[in-house]
């Protein structure tokens, strides 16, 4: 039995502008594809969704810390910005400066905010807004965790022009 509507609840095709961005960490999709695990590819490259409830950082509340992303390694969140909204994927309130970038999706026939990395533009999730958390922004970035790995000390990792990444 072939069943696409569900498969649309788990994938989205955010506006074209977006997928067309230029951004600092430049990669063909073969060399995404060699970096990135098969479900990494899907969510961060395809703008896919994980299944609510399956991800790692969803029940993950460590008291510092920074999450990055999966692709570029970039810090994104810090741990303090993370809280529980029970949506079944991380919920941050804010993102560390300049990290993460919106755009206009208008696909699953509604208007949403995407939200991916500012260095490489992999898809993190959704942001929303005026849901009543009590956090100091009034949002809820809905991230994937796939799109995401975590680094224990509360130091971003800065970026050196060759690629490899130092710690401040």
């Amino acid at each position: 039995m072939n069943i696409p509507l569900i498969g649309g609840l788990f994938s989205s095709k955010a506006s074209a502008d977006s997928n067309k961005m230029s951004y600092p960490v430049q990669k063909s999709e073969d060399e995404w594809r060699a970096v990135l695990n098969k479900e990494q590819f899907r969510i961060l490259r395809q703008k896919g969704t994980e299944a609510p409830g399956s991800g790692t950082f969803d029940k993950h509340y460590p008291s510092e810390g920074v999450y990055t992303c999966a692709g570029c390694d970039t810090p994104l969140y810090k741990a303090s910005h993370k809280f529980t909204s029970g949506c079944g994927w991380p919920a941050y309130f804010d993102s560390i400066p300049g990290a993460v970038e919106r755009h206009e999706d208008n696909s699953l026939f509604m208007k949403r905010i995407e939200i991916t990395c500012a260095n490489c533009g992999g898809h993190l999730g959704h942001v929303f807004q005026g849901e009543g958390f009590p956090t100091p922004t009034d949002e809820r970035h809905c991230v994937n965790s796939v799109s995401l790995n975590f680094s224990p000390e509360d130091k971003p990792v800065q970026k050196a022009a060759d690629g490899e990444g130092k710690k401040e």
